[in-house]
């Protein structure tokens, strides 16, 4: 969620907390803050009223009922509530636009769970570990961070050995489906001006979907590679498809990623990123069900 608002003011002090009415839209809820909370709790608070209401893909503005002018206006720069209020959250007119410009510099790597005994049951496997193991030596050409998660791998083994791993900023075991673990917010936020996730992996309609929605609901823009994702079902994977791409994500293929990430025939790592698009696996159907 971006705000176009006010700098966020310090953390609640003062001890109690004071009754604010959120209004948003046609809405206005009663609740309360802990005494000397600032924009960043205020925010925290119209996001749990109000999450399911607000469109993570517009701009916002915070403003507070001023009584001496009988009307709202911008929240203050370092506001605190210190006492009963009432607040709104305002939609800008103007939508982001979700261009999907990439930079290796901005951009970070997921790769979800391609673990060994996923081989049997996952849609065209043998070509997604393909097209997952390009994309893993763009990204090492590049110089940019993967991440790379296991579902459970005590039970369901590790990454295949096919996917060479080297250089990976973490690998990480887990039981949620989504990779959006607390371990991957830390490293995240180690990393200045991520702006791009390039997700891929299995499977896409669960824990691609999830972790996609996770992500841009902190603000990220996600870049799904439909080669490089499949499921058991190629109706659950072209469903959740077509879900992300309606909510702002960006669906795309690996030669895409990679030469945009490129960008010019002049770059340094053009020749390479070339030879691995050259060596691309036989067309095997995959795209054809996106």
């Amino acid at each position: 969620l971006k705000m176009a608002a006010a700098e966020p003011g310090a953390g609640p002090g003062g001890g109690g907390s004071v009754p604010v009415l959120f209004c948003f839209s046609v809405f206005a809820r009663p609740s309360s803050v802990p005494h000397g909370a600032g924009y960043e709790l205020l925010i925290q608070k119209f996001l749990s009223l109000y999450g399911d209401q607000i469109d993570m893909h517009r701009k916002f503005v915070v403003q507070l009922f001023a009584e001496e002018w009988s009307q709202y206006i911008d929240l203050p720069k370092g506001f605190l509530v210190n006492e009963r209020c009432k607040v709104r959250l305002v939609p800008l007119q103007i939508q982001i636009t979700t261009l999907g410009n990439l930079t290796p510099s901005s951009t970070v790597f997921f790769c979800c769970d391609m673990q060994e005994r996923f081989r049997p049951a996952i849609k065209y496997f043998g070509d997604i570990i393909s097209v997952g193991q390009r994309l893993l030596q763009g990204a090492r050409l590049l110089g940019i961070p993967v991440i790379v998660t296991e579902q459970y791998p005590k039970g369901l083994g590790s990454t295949v050995q096919e996917i060479d791993l080297t250089g990976a900023k973490l690998v990480l075991p887990k039981t949620k489906f989504s990779m959006v673990l607390p371990e991957v917010e830390a490293a995240l936020a180690e990393i200045p001006g991520v702006r791009s996730i390039v997700l891929f992996g299995v499977e896409t309609h669960v824990c691609i979907q999830q972790t996609a929605l996770e992500l841009i609901g902190r603000g990220l823009e996600v870049h799904i590679v439909a080669d490089a994702t499949s499921s058991r079902s190629m109706m659950d994977r072209m469903f959740a498809l077509e879900r992300l791409a309606r909510t702002g994500i960006i669906v795309t293929t690996s030669e895409a990623i990679l030469l945009q990430l490129v960008a010019d025939k002049e770059h340094p790592k053009f020749k390479e990123i070339q030879n691995l698009i050259k060596a691309s696996a036989p067309e095997s159907g995959l795209l054809s069900k996106v």
